[in-house]
């Protein structure tokens, strides 16, 4: 389902270069189990990839630069405070980076760490390291996750990932209303800190039913501070949870993107096709979970 990296030259002499897919990142569960002395959140959180996401593609260059391209390219910055840049910066080959964007930005999907995990591996493609450079954790808590790029479970401040092997399929339609939402903000706004966790085993789904019946008694406990922040998210999930199909609608990380899951590939782009009618000015897109 996701695009591994593809490295090789334009011409017999031409520069090398590295594409690699940068998957959208789903949080189907987000219990917050409690806060640190340093500030930090405690997370218990299922996280799973989707088949729509950005690309990053890399190539030898004489200078650092990064231009960034693509439907959702407006406002998001093209220099140093980029985590791409950033995450390019850690090597020592200087390289040529585009990001095509089609995500949208702070949006609870991941996308700056997930471009930032592309990069890290497209660069590390072109040059042939296969060990990454230091510095990485300091790119943020989700890129551990994102360079995974599979199901897992992520815990303590999202340092802690265990994979998640055989997760039954899931199908889903993503929406954003269009609002950015600052994490901070969110984490600002929740009340009770001190949550319970999932379960310490997580089950053996035997299909994708019982998958989402077990998800539906879990929780995202950012949710409710994030609809505080911006109250249209309510209208989000209500508008995904009434679509035809739709077994559950939810918020994925600190918002704004909500999710609704679906047991058909088929019924998830009908119910994108008729949320799509209904709201033209949303980012919205069918999608495979995995």
């Amino acid at each position: 389902m996701r695009k591994k990296a593809a490295s090789g030259s334009n011409t017999g002499n031409g520069p090398l270069f590295s594409k690699v897919f940068a998957p959208a990142k789903v949080n189907l569960t987000l219990h917050v189990t409690g806060q640190r002395a340093d500030g930090y959140h405690l997370l218990d959180s299922l996280v799973v990839f989707a088949d729509v996401g950005d690309r990053v593609a890399v190539r030898t260059a004489e200078t650092l630069s990064l231009d960034v391209t693509g439907p959702m390219a407006q406002g998001v910055p093209s220099d140093a405070s980029n985590l791409v840049w950033k995450a390019a910066a850690l090597f020592d080959t200087p390289v040529a980076i585009t990001l095509s964007k089609y995500l949208p930005a702070a949006a609870g999907i991941g996308g700056g760490s997930s471009d930032a995990a592309a990069t890290l591996l497209a660069i590390s493609d072109l040059t042939g390291q296969k060990r990454l450079p230091e510095g990485t954790v300091e790119l943020g808590a989700d890129v551990r996750v994102c360079l995974m790029r599979q199901a897992a479970r992520m815990s303590g401040i999202g340092e802690i990932v265990d994979p998640v092997p055989d997760l039954p399929p899931l199908h889903a339609v993503l929406a954003n209303p269009g609002v950015e939402v600052a994490t901070p903000a969110v984490f600002g706004a929740l009340t009770e800190k001190a949550n319970k966790p999932m379960s310490k085993a997580l089950p053996r789904w035997p299909g994708t039913r019982h998958l989402i019946d077990w998800l539906a008694a879990q929780r995202n406990d950012l949710e409710a501070p994030a609809i505080k922040t911006e109250p249209v998210i309510s209208e989000v999930i209500a508008s995904l949870g009434a679509l035809s199909g739709a077994r559950l609608a939810r918020m994925s990380g600190s918002g704004a993107t909500c999710f609704a899951l679906f047991e058909t590939r088929e019924d998830a782009e009908a119910g994108a096709e008729t949320l799509a009618r209904d709201q033209p000015a949303w980012w919205i897109t069918p999608a495979t979970l995995s």
